[in-house]
């Protein structure tokens, strides 16, 4: 299984030391500790016990012994009141101080090392473990608790906050980055320990071992642990991290990374370090069992190569885990632009700036992010179709919005980019892969296991889990190790569309290494994933991030809080985003939403936000809030968002920092973009090429989604359809293409059979699109899965071949100043003709003449044979789910067939206006205002039997949802018997 390689090495920071197993003397207790025990026994006793004595001796009970009267509130306020209220408050802190005894207790005997939380009891449970550490420092078990009752009273506000326990109670792969999270909190309240301190000499003490124990419930051992336990700090993990880095363990595997230790590998610790859990050989080596006595002895034997590398080359096999390598006939969820196919030019690495970064004169950023154009290409369709629909509860005629602006300059080329890069039918089959395994889950009444990241590698979907959650469900498999779950790209396509709760909506494309697509799970991130780099290039990161999470199609419900940046991102998703304006805020925002979350699964009695995906309330619940904070934060606002991300992961919110020098707080995860391109995570092992969304192009993004607002500049101009043809009898064009109804070539011969799908498909692309279609553009929506330049090339040949030439000798297919593919004006379709002619009449001669209006509506009337393209084949056209077309055809006969129905109404020829009004209901049967003119229509015949049944075939028509608010007004107005009728017809 190939890995990818870091340029770290074992000697970057000095060679380690006490390699081989010495002979040790046992540390004995100090007199200072027994001293310190001894007066920890009698503040316990004094507290737990000498406390509630004295209360019930001099004060008694402060509260009634019976039911008080209405009169107690008239009652004067005398000192005894004020005694009683001062008694019974310190008798409710006495049984908090008491429960966290008993926890504190519990925790220490059992050995677990993570004693549960008290509510509000943070000071109180702070005292109580001290006191209880003191205590029980004579004997083995106070290794496994805080530190001793020396340090009371010092950093309490530090040793208070919750990120060390929180990061414990999180397992995952990466457990380590739990405690890095938990380590930087505390770095920024305490100095970092020094580096040099891995060369720390050996006669601090004698060479231990301690052996990795098995997860006890929730609780799973941890470099932070150990070091915390047996060292007094647990920001010294490094120290043991360098001890024992690509040391082969006794299952064979490395250290390779500080995230990823198993239960039963050897650990040397250094010399200071103490405890009870640890083996001290040889001398204690009849305290274990002589398989664990062999292993650490093999073990101790590997140190001395070490420092040379391990055997193994020098450098860490570090393992992020990425998926095994293989190859495949096609592309799979993460389908691979068609400039990555064999024989093309591999794009080169794209800048923040967005300079030089355009790959066949398109923008290189969004050809080679596929899922983050396709989730915009959506947004983008929904968004016009939105506008569409809007604008239609305008006039009939001359209403703004039947045309979209045609995009133009930077904009059109990143459209272009989206139309090109976007793998609509990746997303499909991710989302549909996540919802069937979560459905199936829960059919097995399974949680949803904990996910890291996601890998789309070679068709295949790679699930990277926290920890070992057993076998997956069928189809899934079991990957590389347990803590991976496999999908292959023909078992994803077996899926079909379920009501299932998306499960894992924060995932988001972070960039590619080799052939595989790093996904980044950010709300199950164990605390801050801190970004650094320069300003432009964090930047980019964040406006991708954004800009994915904003759009992606495997997502119900989410909140992203931009702060810092990305103001004028909110148009993507209105519903989605929203812009902060400062740290303060956020902070602000944050504390009490994590607050109402803990409440919320404290009550729905969940232990985080996945358990509620798969319940009842699925849809409804548990939705991600996802930070983007581009700005570094100041020391206090870091250390107060370390706090609120300690816990974060299992409420389902995530943070994503920018910092410029590196080091930030609290950071789980630490990356880097560099100004090639490249996002480095060294301690993860990623070096990914890194999915940008440069300035340049976010501004153009941004452009497309503002001129397709339906609320911006309502009473704007109009816009004319692209292409208007001649209408006269001296405009009937070379080449006629019929689209509305079946598709039908008039003027041309029948091309070659086997290529006349795609000659076919090709002409209706550029009909559609009058303004012209980027070959690039052509090409991918021929072929969503790549082709090279010369099958495309050969298909545009043919292509003119086909349309042939004008008379004047001029190709009907031509390439115009950007290189884009247009078509000659000999060449029309009906859509052509139909939008002509209503521009015509509405626009043009027929706003001052009757009979021209009436004649040209209903020939446009007359070309209506169904809907666009209706005998297409099922497996191709795929590229119309991006059109609005579908949308506009509908819009575009309902306003012919109301532009005609008033036209009749006007002489009182309510039979004509039915006639007209049925004609385009067989194309827009869910135009609500053609219903509603039908039913003046039928009014005005004066026929009330007419009119009563086709209220009652209206209701039937609307079903369970019942009849918009509008239509029952209106029927409220021309026939108000119409609800008995409609309950007999029910």
């Amino acid at each position: 299984m190939p890995r990818r390689r870091t340029s770290s090495s074992a000697s970057s920071t000095g060679t380690p030391v006490n390699r081989t197993p010495q002979p040790v003397r046992i540390r004995r207790r100090s007199f200072g500790d027994f001293v310190k025990a001894f007066f920890a026994l009698v503040a316990l006793l004094g507290l737990v016990v000498g406390v509630p004595v004295a209360l019930a001796t001099f004060t008694g009970w402060p509260l009634p012994t019976e039911a008080p009267s209405l009169d107690w509130l008239s009652e004067p306020v005398t000192v005894d009141t004020f005694l009683n209220i001062l008694t019974f408050v310190v008798w409710l802190a006495w049984a908090q101080f008491t429960a966290c005894v008993l926890v504190e207790v519990r925790a220490a005997l059992s050995g677990v090392g993570v004693p549960g939380r008290v509510p509000g009891a943070g000071p109180s449970q702070l005292l109580a473990r001290q006191l209880v550490a003191a205590l029980l420092l004579a004997g083995a078990t106070a290794a496994s608790f805080a530190p001793g009752l020396s340090q009371l009273g010092q950093n309490l506000e530090g040793n208070q906050r919750p990120a060390v326990a929180a990061a414990q109670q999180t397992p995952g792969i990466f457990l380590q980055q739990q405690e890095q999270a938990a380590a930087a909190t505390a770095a920024a309240v305490a100095e970092q320990a020094s580096h040099a301190e891995v060369n720390t000499p050996a006669a601090q003490g004698d060479t231990k071992y301690y052996r990795i124990q098995p997860p006890e419930g929730r609780h799973h051992d941890s470099l932070w642990e150990i070091a915390e336990r047996h060292l007094g700090d647990g920001r010294r993990y490094k120290e043991i991290f360098e001890l024992n880095k690509d040391r082969v363990q006794p299952d064979g595997s490395r250290l390779s990374e500080a995230s990823l230790i198993r239960p039963g590998w050897i650990m040397e610790m250094p010399g200071d370090a103490r405890g009870g859990e640890l083996v001290e050989m040889p001398d204690e080596a009849a305290e274990v069992s002589p398989e664990v006595e062999q292993q650490i002895d093999e073990y101790a034997k590997s140190g001395s190569g070490h420092a040379q590398g391990g055997g193994t080359g020098g450098a860490g096999d570090a393992e992020v885990s990425l998926p095994p390598q293989r190859p495949a006939p096609g592309a799979g969820l993460d389908r691979q632009p068609d400039y990555r196919q064999p024989g093309h030019q591999q794009p080169r690495a794209v800048s923040a700036a967005g300079h030089d970064s355009r790959s066949f004169g398109l923008p290189e950023a969004l050809l080679g992010a596929p899922l983050l154009a396709a989730g915009l290409l959506g947004a983008l369709g929904r968004r016009r179709r939105q506008a569409l629909w809007q604008s239609a509860l305008g006039a009939v005629g001359g209403r703004r919005g039947m045309e979209p602006p045609t995009p133009a300059g930077d904009a059109l080329d990143v459209q272009d980019a989206l139309l090109v890069g976007a793998d609509p039918e990746g997303v499909r089959l991710l989302d549909r892969s996540l919802r069937g395994l979560a459905a199936a889950l829960t059919a097995e009444s399974r949680p949803l296991p904990t996910v890291y990241a996601a890998w789309l590698s070679n068709g295949d979907l790679h699930l990277q889990l926290a920890q070992p959650a057993g076998k997956p469900p069928a189809p899934w498999r079991l990957g590389q190790d347990q803590t991976f779950w496999l999908l292959a790209r023909a078992d994803a396509e077996r899926y079909e569309d379920t009501d299932a709760a998306a499960p894992y909506p924060g995932l988001v494309s972070l960039g590619a290494m080799d052939d595989s697509r790093l996904l980044l799970n950010l709300e199950a991130v164990p605390g801050i994933v801190s970004l650094s780099g320069s300003e432009a290039d964090r930047a980019a990161v964040f406006a991708s991030v954004a800009a994915e999470l904003a759009t992606n199609g495997w997502s119900d419900r989410m909140t992203i809080t931009l702060v810092g940046f990305g103001e004028d991102l909110t148009p993507l998703a209105p519903n989605r985003l929203r812009h902060l304006d400062g740290v303060d805020d956020l902070i602000e925002t944050m504390e009490a939403e994590t607050r109402q979350r803990r409440g919320a699964l404290g009550a729905a009695g969940h232990d985080s936000v996945l358990t509620g995906r798969t319940g009842p309330a699925r849809h409804t619940r548990w939705a991600p809030h996802l930070v983007l904070l581009a700005a570094q934060p100041s020391a206090e606002d870091a250390v107060k968002l370390a706090e609120l991300a300690a816990d974060a992961s299992r409420l389902g919110i995530g943070y994503l920092v920018g910092t410029e020098s590196g080091e930030l707080p609290g950071a789980a995860w630490e990356m880097e973009i560099t100004g090639e391109g490249r996002l480095l995570a060294p301690l993860l092992g990623l070096e990914l090429d890194a999915q940008l969304l440069p300035a340049a192009q976010q501004r153009a993004v941004v452009e497309l989604f503002a001129a397709a607002d339906p609320d911006r500049d309502p009473d704007g101009p109009t816009h004319t359809p692209p292409f208007l043809v001649d209408i006269s009898e001296q405009g009937r064009p070379a080449v006629y293409a019929r689209l509305v109804g079946p598709y039908e070539i008039i003027g041309l011969d029948a091309p070659d059979g086997e290529r006349s799908a795609l000659l076919h498909e090709a002409l209706a692309l550029l009909l559609l699109h009058r303004e012209g279609v980027h070959p690039r553009v052509l090409a991918s929506a021929l072929w969503p899965r790549g082709v090279t330049d010369d099958v495309r090339e050969a298909l545009l040949d043919r292509l003119r071949a086909w349309l042939g030439a004008d008379p004047d000798g001029s190709p009907r297919l031509r390439t115009d100043g950007t290189g884009r593919l247009t078509l000659a004006k000999s060449v029309v379709s009906d859509l052509d003709v139909l939008r002509s002619l209503y521009h015509e009449a509405t626009r043009g001669r027929g706003v001052d003449n009757r009979a021209v209006r009436g004649r040209l509506l209903t020939d446009a009337l007359v070309l209506v044979r169904g809907p666009l393209l209706a005998d297409r084949p099922e497996d191709r056209y795929r590229w119309l789910t991006h059109e609005i077309v579908d949308a506009q055809l509908p819009l575009l006969v309902a306003d012919i067939g109301l532009a005609l129905s008033a036209f009749h109404l006007e002489k009182d020829r309510a039979e004509r206006a039915i006639e007209a009004l049925n004609a385009a209901l067989r194309t827009a049967p869910a135009d609500e205002r053609l219903w509603h003119e039908l039913l003046r229509a039928t009014h005005a015949t004066g026929d009330a039997g007419r009119l009563r049944s086709l209220a009652a075939d209206l209701v039937v028509r609307s079903g369970a949802r019942g009849l918009p608010p509008r239509t029952e007004a209106l029927l409220d107005e021309l026939l108000p018997a119409w609800r008995a009728g409609a309950t007999e017809a029910g």
